[in-house]
């Protein structure tokens, strides 16, 4: 029988489709045709898989050859079947048994010269197998410990098309010559994907965490709301003049955040996977990403997009991690109020001519701003040379329906001469501060424990209204600001979170007056007579 299948994956965003691949050979005039919605690059196959099975020493048939990508409805790009397309053909040729590939899922690039090369998006291609009930994988040998995160399935990771054969048809396996030590893969040479290196600022799983917040001279208040925004997930604002710490502060944060789960790990590694962005070595990432792009991108190079299928944005990267928008009123209007839904929805779908996608899309957001176009604006001096017209102008590019989304905004304020020469104690250290943190949100776990949401900034409104109640009288002056109109109705459920997250972070069992009048002063920046330390309100 001149016919067999193997199994391969698309991806459509970072969901896969498992694809089954289907080789069949009749007699006629040598040609190769291969059907079912491919791309460009999945096209150019045809010559990568014809020079690699024959430099990897099995003749080529000398038939019409038809190659059937099913369902045949699902767009279907990139080279990553390269591998299944090869092993059906000679399946079709009987150089293999083609009952040993019916049920192998494959996934990897042929090179000429029958290499296989990595491909970006390997562990949800892997993941979407698992789901679709296939027991076995073949990957390229460098991705075999990104495919082994997955549970209950046995990976086989191959360096060239002719140990794939070797083993499948258990004839004796060729050596194959290792890389030279010290020297980058020349397999890993392109999986990168363009315009994600160091010097774009998306740092992802390699971020460096060696930054100490007790680095950071003065500082109060914007220290307390890193902390607060760490514990309950909430969105921070920082507005002050240049030269403050307010990206100090955003750099330290992803230290403070709790380290990911297994669940939140595998998350934000498919995303990683899909972008290009896991380091070599490091299949897995487990500390919270940060990301932190120029104000110059564009709303897809933020919430994603591109040409055909769309690829991840900043938001996704962002995913269980850290998104920082320095010098915020310099993004464009269009691509800051695009962030609207990805942060109540916690995902961001995007839909194509070539079909729709869903990214992952729940990250805590740092905005920075100066107060004016010079920076130096202050009700403490007249230092600012900008007239009252530039600053509102300036002021105003931040929409009411982004801000309003934002628990916590904070006025950092210019380092004084004493504070950075003086000789006193410094603030707390990350290590300190992060235990913190991790105890609130062991305490939120708890009391949110069979529910959907895992920190405070999740949870609706009417379950903070209906479900859990703070002390009796707590409320009153958030809901006098809401009727005189310095809360919305979302800012008022903004406040009560906040409030849960102070309470969990100072061992309330429920949020008092003092924890409310916090979470105002830090929603509003209208102080309440409370003091701006966690420490002092235990």
């Amino acid at each position: 029988m001149a016919f067999a299948r193997t199994c391969s994956v698309a991806l459509v965003g970072v969901e896969g489709v498992v694809v089954e691949v289907q080789a069949d050979l009749e007699p006629g005039v040598a040609a190769f045709t291969l059907v079912g919605l491919p791309d460009k690059s999945l096209s150019e196959s045809r010559d990568r898989v014809r020079a690699a099975v024959v430099n990897s020493g099995a003749p080529w048939p000398q038939k019409k050859l038809t190659v059937g990508l099913s369902p045949a409805s699902v767009p279907k790009g990139g080279s990553g079947f390269d591998l299944a397309v090869a092993c059906a053909v000679l399946g079709a040729a009987e150089r293999i048994d083609p009952r040993v590939l019916s049920d192998i899922v494959m996934i990897g690039e042929l090179g000429l010269d029958g290499r296989v090369r990595p491909v970006r998006g390997v562990l949800p291609a892997v993941l979407a197998a698992a789901d679709a009930g296939h027991e076995q994988v073949v990957v390229p040998e460098c991705a075999a410990a990104e495919a082994a995160l997955v549970p209950g399935i046995s990976v086989l990771g191959v360096r060239s098309l002719a140990q794939l054969i070797a083993v499948l048809t258990d004839e004796p396996v060729p050596e194959e010559d290792p890389d030279e030590a010290g020297r980058p893969g020349p397999l890993m040479a392109g999986l990168r994907m363009p315009g994600t290196g160091a010097a774009t600022g998306i740092h992802g799983a390699h971020h460096d965490h060696g930054h100490d917040l007790a680095d950071v001279v003065g500082q109060r208040s914007a220290r307390t709301a890193v902390e607060v925004a760490a514990a309950g997930g909430h969105h921070l604002f920082l507005e002050g003049p240049p030269g403050a710490g307010k990206t100090m502060l955003a750099e330290r944060l992803p230290a403070v955040l709790p380290p990911l789960t297994r669940g939140e790990s595998l998350e934000v590694t498919a995303v990683h996977s899909v972008a290009g962005l896991l380091p070599p070595g490091k299949p897995l990432v487990d500390t919270a990403p940060y990301c932190a792009p120029h104000h110059s991108a564009t709303m897809q190079a933020l919430v994603g997009g591109g040409q055909g299928i769309a690829r991840p944005g900043a938001v996704s990267l962002a995913h269980r991690g850290v998104l920082f928008l320095d010098e915020t009123p310099e993004f464009s209007g269009q691509a800051l109020d695009a962030l609207r839904q990805p942060l109540e929805a916690g995902h961001v779908v995007i839909a194509r001519s070539a079909g729709v996608v869903r990214f992952p899309a729940r990250f805590l957001m740092v905005l920075a701003a100066n107060p004016c176009p010079c920076g130096r604006f202050s009700q403490r001096d007249d230092l600012c040379d900008c007239p009252p017209s530039a600053i509102r102008r300036y002021q105003a590019r931040l929409s009411g329906p982004l801000l309003d989304r934002v628990d916590l905004r904070v006025e950092v304020d210019r380092v004084t001469r004493s504070e950075l020469t003086g000789r006193g104690a410094r603030g707390e250290s990350t290590e300190t501060v992060a235990a913190r943190v991790l105890a609130a949100r062991e305490r939120a776990a708890t009391r949110l424990a069979g529910t959907p949401w895992r920190t405070n900034s999740e949870v609706p409104g009417r379950e903070l209204r209906n479900r859990w109640h703070a002390s009796p009288g707590a409320l009153d002056d958030a809901e006098r600001s809401l009727e005189r109109g310095v809360l919305s109705a979302r800012g008022l459920d903004r406040v009560v979170r906040v409030a849960w997250t102070v309470a969990d972070l100072v061992g309330h069992d429920r949020p008092d007056a003092t924890d409310v009048a916090l979470a105002l002063q830090l929603r509003t920046g209208v102080p309440r007579g409370v003091p701006m330390a966690i420490g002092a309100l235990s």
